[in-house]
């Protein structure tokens, strides 16, 4: 999948596509549902899917103490969209010249002159211009004025309400992993910077990988089982958040124990999938029943990570089946 970043990079192969319009933070069931339309629209109109999107959020520019932590950055919401089929994310720089525009404006100088779109496909919730002033009524309105497509798709549900990447966000919040990575096209996945720490892992037979510079959203303190990616390799991982009580620390922390690994990786940037909340973060006795139970942690985290890749490659070798 072709990734934009600069408004000069678009060219003559985006004209005619069948596009869509959103933050697509987290790319969740909703989105796919609405990628699904979009890639049927791109073969009825014989052009490109495309996806625009803004680099930064346009609530960090007008709001920045209302901006939402992300979920997503920018290569990795690329990278879901394209394992969705998306042909190309145009990550548009935001900036007050753009969000400036009537949504008159926006259309005429985005959409019809810069892109040349020949399909516009939104969910029911899609607003555009200064002040949000357009919505799907204006859009459908200005669509058949212009000759151009346009679908209206209707939002994803799961249980009673509605997916969206807000709800999502409260649920990584809560630490309610399991429930996010369901509304989620993959489980959800924060990126850091290898640094040293205290070393008290390696003292008591756990070492970790302390983690800085992390850019999305932290899920809850507590203790969580997942996938780590170090080198391009995939590792079964166990992952605390938070303080070390047992150990008198009260500044939270993000530790990463990658089961079964034993390279140096500091300096290295890693990304880490949470598949499932273990328990809470409890102070412990002493660091020998505090050992214990990470030992049972590590089970766990062993256990439920290396069933995801399992399942994971038994998944890439059916897709690969029916391809041939």
């Amino acid at each position: 999948m072709k990734l934009i970043r600069q408004v000069e990079q678009i060219d003559d192969t985006i004209a005619g596509c069948a596009l869509t319009i959103g933050n697509f933070d987290g790319v969740h069931r909703g989105h796919e549902k609405i990628v699904a339309h979009l890639k049927d629209w791109a073969k009825r109109v014989n052009g490109p899917a495309v996806v625009l999107t803004f680099d930064p959020h346009p609530v960090r520019l007008l709001r920045p103490e209302l901006a939402p932590p992300p979920l997503t950055w920018t290569e990795r919401k690329a990278q879901l969209l394209g394992d969705l089929e998306v042909d190309c994310m145009i990550a548009w720089p935001t900036d007050r010249a753009l969000l400036g525009l009537s949504y008159r404006e926006f259309f005429q100088r985005v959409i019809v002159e810069k892109l040349h779109a020949a399909a516009v496909i939104e969910g029911p919730n899609f607003f555009f211009g200064r002040n949000r002033e357009g919505d799907i009524h204006r859009l459908r309105e200005l669509c058949e004025d212009g000759a151009i497509a346009c679908e209206i798709v209707e939002p994803g549900i799961a249980g009673e309400e509605l997916i969206s990447s807000t709800r999502i966000r409260e649920c990584v919040r809560q630490g309610k992993v399991k429930q996010a990575r369901q509304m989620l096209t993959q489980p959800y996945r924060i990126r850091g910077l290898v640094v040293h720490g205290a070393s008290r892992g390696t003292r008591i037979g756990f070492p970790t990988a302390n983690l800085d510079a992390i850019d999305t959203l932290v899920p809850q303190v507590g203790v969580y089982a997942g996938v780590a990616e170090v080198a391009e390799k995939k590792i079964a991982a166990a992952i605390h958040i938070g303080p070390s009580p047992t150990f008198g620390v009260e500044r939270p922390t993000v530790e990463v124990h990658l089961i079964d690994f034993k390279d140096s990786i500091y300096g290295q940037v890693i990304t880490v999938d949470f598949l499932e909340r273990l328990r809470s973060i409890e102070d412990f006795r002493s660091p020998a029943d505090l050992q214990d139970q990470l030992a049972r942690d590590v089970a766990s985290a062993r256990s439920i990570g290396q069933r995801f890749l399992d399942e994971t490659q038994l998944s890439i070798k059916e897709t690969k089946k029916h391809e041939h």
